[in-house]
């Protein structure tokens, strides 16, 4: 019932097609993450920004963030099947892909292991791989399950700020039902920040009141990274018990926050960095 609801998500329609899709654009991290992991890598044509592991897919044409298409680069690509994370846009883009044919599949939007589990079914029903896709969902839950169970040997669950970004000195941070969120009780902490859902910018009074015993951000290059020593200079980050230990983590933002196959591999990789063996 779960995987019919999900395939319903078909944004775009086109003619049936005898063959299964072999010029697929994949747009978003995880659809790319779990296109390759059916083996289906050599039907891409295309990928948006986001997807960079795996690594090979770097070589392929980037037609930018899915949330800003522009039809002429896709169209250009030739693809007979679109594969997205939920929120392509902009909708003038999308009507035209819809006028052009171009069927577009858009997967569930659910960080739970069993709206993983259907996102991946999704996709390897939308690539004809059906079998392939039950066998990965199957693996990938299991995974899921380890780290829970994991998660429920904690007793002294630390608690964990997730900072996606600190433009003008406002503290971006991911509060309830975020994939941050998720990850960060996959892992067997407890999210700091509470009182909102999603991605939002906190006031210096929140973050402070939020005393994390650790702050997380993503691993990033160049303008946007943040150093250990934004963290230190804040006016109320450096107040926390996070900043006083220096307990300042950091992790590939697609293995944290993607919520593909390899999220098994990075719940256990943050459960790792939150309790070292031997603390």
């Amino acid at each position: 019932m779960i995987l019919r609801l999900a395939l319903s998500l078909v944004l775009l329609s086109a003619p049936a097609m005898a063959e299964p899709p072999q010029r697929i654009l994949s747009l978003g991290g995880s659809i790319t993450e779990i296109v390759a992991a059916l083996g289906a890598t050599d039907r891409l044509v295309g990928r948006d920004s986001t997807s960079t592991f795996p690594p090979q897919v770097q070589a392929l044409p980037d037609i930018g963030y899915f949330r800003a298409l522009s039809p002429e680069g896709i169209l250009s690509l030739s693809p007979d099947l679109i594969l997205t994370e939920s929120g392509a846009g902009p909708q003038e883009t999308l009507d035209i892909l819809q006028a052009a044919g171009i069927p577009l599949v858009a997967a569930p939007d659910d960080t739970s292991p069993e709206g993983l589990a259907t996102k991946i079914e999704t996709v390897a029903a939308a690539l004809d791989l059906p079998e392939a896709g039950r066998t990965l969902a199957a693996e990938v839950t299991r995974g899921l399950d380890a780290a829970k169970a994991r998660a429920a040997t904690i007793t002294d669950r630390k608690s964990v700020l997730f900072i996606l970004s600190l433009e003008g000195g406002r503290v971006m941070a991911g509060g309830a039902g975020s994939t941050a969120d998720s990850m960060i009780r996959l892992a067997g902490g407890t999210n700091a920040a509470t009182g909102f859902g999603g991605y939002k910018q906190i006031t210096d009074e929140a973050a402070l009141a939020a005393a994390p015993d650790v702050i997380l951000l993503m691993q990033a290059e160049g303008d946007r990274t943040l150093t250990d020593a934004d963290i230190l200079s804040h006016p109320a980050l450096s107040q926390t018990p996070a900043a006083a230990k220096g307990a300042i983590l950091r992790m590939d933002g697609l293995l944290l926050l993607g919520f593909g196959p390899r999220t098994p591999q990075a719940a256990a990789d943050l459960h790792a960095l939150l309790y070292p063996a031997g603390e």
